[in-house]
């Protein structure tokens, strides 16, 4: 769409009725997309606070454990423990697309076992502290996924509201007083036109009954 000064004329008139109805079907359904973004986010983010519990859930279990272990077995315990400790853990993220917004859907999430040349901990308590902490990886792993992708559809809501706002509040009342200026144009032309008219009818009445010359 062409934003500056059409020529008067029909043509003009045509192109901007049709800029106008473009630009206000699109804002129309970016409004239509904001709500749906809005629908998403607020399941997106039920979602995150159900993960951050699980989350703090997890880590609070842990740490009770650990704490219990190195009350039995004492500082030297952990450490033998944590010497036997597997590898980083590996996470696979499983992205989706929705309301053409691409963000994470899931996570999966490998956690190394025990290398099996080590004992096993100590105690019971650090047996559960270990297993404790795997699924505070899990955890961890499913709340970055939750709270990421709020963060890419609450991005997504931004640039979705702007492009309404310049729509809404610029680009549409820009069109619509380029199309009203070319209206009164055409509205003053076709009245001169008439006003032409109506003289040459006159006028050509005149003429043609006029009294005739004598033979």
């Amino acid at each position: 769409m062409n934003g500056g000064h059409c020529a008067p004329g029909r043509a003009a008139r045509l192109r901007l009725r049709r800029s106008l109805h473009v630009a206000s079907h699109g804002a129309d359904l970016l409004d239509r997309k904001l709500h749906l973004l809005h629908r998403e986010h607020d399941a997106l983010s039920r979602t995150q606070r159900d993960c951050a519990a699980g989350w703090r859930a997890c880590v609070t279990d842990a740490e009770t454990w650990l704490l219990r272990g190195v009350v039995i077995g004492g500082e030297h315990a952990l450490i033998a423990a944590a010497a036997g400790a597997g590898g980083p853990a590996v996470v696979t993220v499983e992205w989706t697309t929705s309301l053409g917004v691409r963000r994470p859907a899931s996570v999966a999430v490998q956690v190394p076992p025990r290398a099996p040349d080590t004992a096993a901990p100590g105690n019971t308590a650090l047996v559960r502290a270990e297993a404790a902490y795997r699924e505070v990886v899990r955890s961890a792993a499913s709340y970055a996924a939750a709270q990421s992708a709020v963060r890419i559809v609450e991005a997504e809501m931004s640039r979705t509201q702007r492009r309404v706002r310049v729509l809404r509040r610029h680009w549409i009342p820009r069109l619509q007083r380029e199309l009203d200026r070319v209206e009164r144009v055409l509205e003053q032309a076709e009245h001169e036109d008439a006003v032409r008219l109506r003289r040459a009818h006159a006028w050509h009445g005149h003429v043609g009954g006029g009294p005739t010359g004598r033979g």
